[in-house]
């Protein structure tokens, strides 16, 4: 960060440099990213006393805490611009008039000063105060010459417990707004801020309950700017104690995000209703620049976790032999199945994987996408070295979950169906797959390889690492099958591994949080917009999600191979693919969430585009944050092979039937 005087810094300022630097001895933190109309100011946040004041300063750092603003930086750290004061508000207060600014001997009834400041120390600190507001002065300069109207958010957070009744949440003062000229972006402020959501805590935003805006920055702002609107707001320290200073990480966490939210919404809203754009969205108030300390953190991220690909090691590597075994033995003895040693250190991939920078990160929505991504890892590394014992389905069911009963009914509700009839069908070989995958990549014009494997148990793979689709050298594929499998595996998960590496950011290709469910939901949607899903592959889907339960319920590879083969009247063969994909490493919960993915992608669909999950290997916990990458042009817009916008297949049977999933 520079360290900037006042006048190098409002010389920056008038040339529409952006910049990161703290001004006047370090006094406040200036932060332009990008000039746009939104300023976001924390100007009790600092507890700096300079080293002269400490000898006569008597209140402990509790006492300081209590009536400073801890943390009100975090709370607006994901804009653009940003001003946030360092020093305490003990030695100046930003939110009263300079000459008031500074306490004479007490303030909140306790003595600051063992004896009052004298003027030289009081002048000192009166010039800090006017440098913030001559920085300010020239940043709102610039904006409203630029963009005729600026908005400031001031935010505050004020101490409640020894306030006896209920209090808001959120408070917005509009003592002295102009409520006539902007009261509809006050309501549509707090109307923001009550969607927000806490952890354990019910959360409400009202207007003057509490305060009702007094503050000098709002009196200094409207005595000399027309068309800028000051929006004074208080926080409730429900993120903290608001005693010792603790923060309470979680709540502060939620909330820096709902925050991003609230601020860039109201901002929009703002520069529609004042600017000369109308189509303003929020993720043309957030900076489309890609922060170093993001890059640094997506760099370590990759390099750590870039080969840990579940299937690589979940497969059975004697699986063609266990097979053979099994089905000529009449298939009374459970396979012995063996694994592909784990080559990661999970000790070492743990500690580095928490000791990654993630706090560095300012923008609170990238942030959480990037905590999602690390503890779905955390959680991955645990599944992979417990392949082969008792603790692997405990690991596997922590993640990636189990069938609820809505999946079960679903499965039920699809098994129930009558079967098609496909008995005067042919089939191709592995050998014909393998040249029809090649010429339809061809065709798509996506950059892989296709081969046949002997170490897979699904009919059909694609490896991300290295681009490659991997065909199940037993398996055969009917005409319409293949046409499925296509638009599955090279549509979807060729397509989204290719698109992940155009981005300047790696995480794509490593898999957001939750990223399984949603590809496979992906997939098998483009199935049905291909026009090439079948009531046949959806009773697949289906018995995917029995023998998960079965699993759960029997732990017994027999036992449930024969429940599947009875009851639903199987081929061995089939039978015995659709036990091993889950009992592979001691209990495999994953197919299950083809289903369910298949049910929410689908739904989403119909509310709009999805094309921004092709980004890559995404999911759909993080799918607001995607879209406001893509929007932002941090991230590029995907590539897509073929529409995927809702639209029923003309197949009234079929449009019924995945409709009525629930």
């Amino acid at each position: 960060m520079l360290m900037l005087s006042e006048q190098a810094c409002i010389a920056r300022i008038k040339n529409r440099e952006c910049f990161h630097a703290e001004v006047a001895d370090g006094a406040f933190i200036v932060k332009i990213d990008e000039y746009t109309p939104v300023i976001c100011a924390a100007i009790h946040n600092g507890h700096r006393l300079r080293d002269e004041l400490q000898k006569s300063f008597l209140l402990t750092k509790q006492e300081r805490y209590f009536e400073e603003d801890p943390y009100t930086d975090e709370l607006i750290s994901s804009f653009p611009i940003q001003l946030i004061g360092n020093d305490s508000r003990f030695e100046y207060d930003l939110n009263r008039a300079k000459t008031l600014s500074t306490y004479f001997k007490t303030a909140w009834n306790k003595q600051v000063w063992h004896k009052p400041l004298s003027q030289k120390q009081r002048s000192k600190s009166h010039r800090k105060h006017q440098s913030f507001y001559n920085v300010l002065e020239a940043i709102i300069e610039v904006i409203e010459t630029e963009f005729k109207n600026a908005i400031v958010f001031d935010i505050h957070s004020y101490n409640y417990k020894r306030i006896e009744k209920d209090t808001p949440t959120f408070n917005i003062g509009s003592g002295q707004i102009d409520v006539e000229r902007w009261g509809r972006v006050v309501n549509y402020f707090e109307k923001q801020l009550n969607q927000i959501e806490l952890p354990n805590l019910k959360v409400r935003a009202a207007t003057d309950e509490i305060f009702h805006g007094r503050g000098y920055l709002i009196t200094h702002v409207n005595s000399h700017f027309d068309n800028t609107l000051v929006l004074p707001t208080e926080v409730k320290k429900v993120f903290m104690d608001e005693t010792s200073g603790d923060a309470y990480p979680l709540v502060l966490e939620e909330l820096k995000a709902g925050f991003k939210d609230a601020i860039s919404e109201t901002a929009a809203y703002f520069m529609r209703r004042y600017g000369s754009k109308k189509s303003v969205r929020k993720a043309d108030i957030l900076s489309s620049n890609i922060g170093a300390e993001v890059i640094n953190l997506d760099k370590q991220l990759y390099s750590l976790s870039r080969h840990i690909e579940t299937l690589n090691f979940i497969n059975p590597v004697n699986l063609t032999a266990q097979r053979n075994k099994f089905l000529k033995r009449n298939s009374y003895l459970s396979p012995a199945f063996t694994y592909r040693q784990l080559d990661i250190d999970p000790y070492s991939f743990r500690e580095q994987l928490y000791k990654l920078p993630v706090d560095n990160i300012l923008d609170a929505g990238i942030a959480q996408l990037y905590r999602h991504v690390i503890d779905n890892l955390a959680n991955k590394i645990d599944l992979l070295t417990s392949i082969g014992t008792d603790d692997f389905i405990y690991n596997s069911l922590k993640y990636y979950g189990e069938p609820s009963q809505t999946d079960i009914a679903n499965a039920r509700f699809l098994l129930h169906l009558k079967p098609e009839n496909n008995d005067d069908e042919q089939y191709l070989s592995a050998d014909q797959a393998v040249a029809y995958f090649r010429q339809q990549a061809s065709d798509w014009g996506l950059k892989c390889r296709v081969e046949k494997s002997a170490k897979i148990v699904a009919k059909a793979m694609v490896n991300n690492d290295k681009a490659l689709l991997l065909i199940n050298k037993d398996a055969s594929f009917s005409n319409k099958e293949i046409h499925a499998f296509a638009y599955h595996e090279l549509g979807i998960h060729m397509l989204t591994t290719i698109n992940a590496k155009q981005h300047p950011l790696k995480v794509f290709s490593l898999g957001l949080a939750g990223n399984t469910y949603t590809q496979e939901g992906l997939a098998l949607y483009s199935e049905y917009c291909s026009g090439s899903l079948t009531i046949a592959r959806l009773q697949t889907i289906a018995l995917r999600v029995i023998a998960v339960k079965y699993m759960l319920e029997h732990n017994d590879f027999v036992k449930t191979y024969h429940a599947l083969l009875n009851e639903f009247e199987l081929d061995k063969a089939f039978a015995f693919t659709l036990t091993t994909r889950v009992y592979r490493g001691g209990g495999f919960t994953k197919d299950f969430l083809y289903l369910r993915g298949f049910r929410d992608v689908l739904a989403l669909a119909k509310q709009g585009s999805i094309d921004n999950l092709l980004v890559g290997k995404t999911g759909l916990l993080d799918f607001d944050v995607i879209n406001e990458l893509v929007e932002r042009g941090m991230v590029n817009k995907p590539k897509s092979l073929f529409d995927l916008s809702y639209k029923e297949s003309g197949d009234t049977v079929l449009d019924f039937i995945v409709n009525s999933l629930y």
